[in-house]
């Protein structure tokens, strides 16, 4: 096999010149693999049919949920909650032979493989706190006050679990125990809506909004299980870093107003195996959080 492993996440279809962007993604040949990580949309419709096109197109499609995915919005005529719409989700991706966090993990044949192409679902706990905080209560506290509040808040319920951390806390558990079934030989890319690791979140220009972004039980993941790569979405900022040998690589396209002023406009898919070079994206600076932060002003949330 002589295909290549490609990434995007973040496409958020629903706004019409990143459904363009979509429909125009191709692959290279038949043998190319495509990891979508995430928040492709809000709707069950705009999911299904945006997935439903990369299939036709790539030799096997693999999905990891982001946040989008999970909300419940007013217009989405499926009304399911938390863990329910998260299951219903996968059973429409099954239906499209596209690959879940609920399937075996599919083995890269290509070059450097054999490799295990790993979907999580793992959430965030908020336990990614702003300096001088210590305890979760203390750090939501100072997001209200500062206006930085996710949306999740409002539209990502945990059903049933009492919270979302306890949502994360049981998604901990059951992709820890998939992932040490894995041959102790076998690498691994592991990919994730949400960063592993903290440092990532480190540039946000609200630092804030790192409660929404992660949890610090993932972060030595990428070495217990052998990453030769890690891919992510959620935050906006396509980047490239390497954490301990290992290349992790943000992927996502974001809203419009973010690409268009991006060096190069929107990008698109990025190579993930073969390995290429380590020379990549660089570091961007301090970014704004992703828009579906909702931030106050003038007392009002929105």
């Amino acid at each position: 096999m002589s295909g290549k492993l490609f990434a995007i996440s973040d496409l958020h279809v629903a706004y019409e010149e990143n459904r363009a962007i979509a429909d125009r993604l191709r692959p290279e040949s038949a043998d190319d693999w495509l990891i979508v990580a995430g928040d492709v949309g809000e709707t069950f419709a705009d999911i299904e049919s945006t997935l439903r096109r990369l299939r036709a197109r790539f030799a096997t499609v693999i999905w990891a949920p982001g946040n989008h995915e999970l909300w419940t919005p007013r217009d989405d005529p499926v009304r399911l909650r938390g863990e329910e719409r998260y299951h219903a989700l996968v059973r429409m991706c099954r239906e499209l032979d596209v690959v879940t966090p609920e399937d075996p993990y599919p083995l890269w044949p290509g070059p450097g493989g054999p490799i295990a192409v790993a979907p999580l679902f793992v959430l965030y706990d908020y336990t990614f706190r702003p300096a001088g905080t210590y305890t979760r209560q203390q750090a939501l506290d100072r997001a209200y006050r500062t206006g930085v509040v996710c949306n999740d808040e409002m539209m990502l319920h945990p059903d049933p679990y009492p919270d979302r951390d306890a949502w994360c806390a049981q998604r901990l558990r059951v992709t820890r125990e998939r992932l040490d079934e894995l041959p102790a030989h076998l690498p691994t890319v592991l990919v994730n809506h949400y960063p592993l690791v903290r440092e990532p979140t480190r540039i946000l220009r609200y630092p804030e909004f790192a409660l929404w972004c992660g949890t610090v039980h993932t972060a030595d993941w990428h070495r217990r299980y052998r990453a030769a790569a890690v891919v992510y979405g959620h935050l906006h900022i396509p980047r490239h870093q390497v954490i301990d040998g290992v290349p992790f690589y943000e992927v996502s396209l974001g809203y419009p107003r973010e690409w268009r002023i991006r060096p190069g406009g929107p990008g698109g898919l990025r190579q993930i195996l073969p390995l290429a070079s380590s020379s990549g994206l660089g570091d961007p600076g301090p970014q704004r959080a992703p828009v579906e932060l909702a931030q106050r002003r003038h007392g009002q949330l929105f």
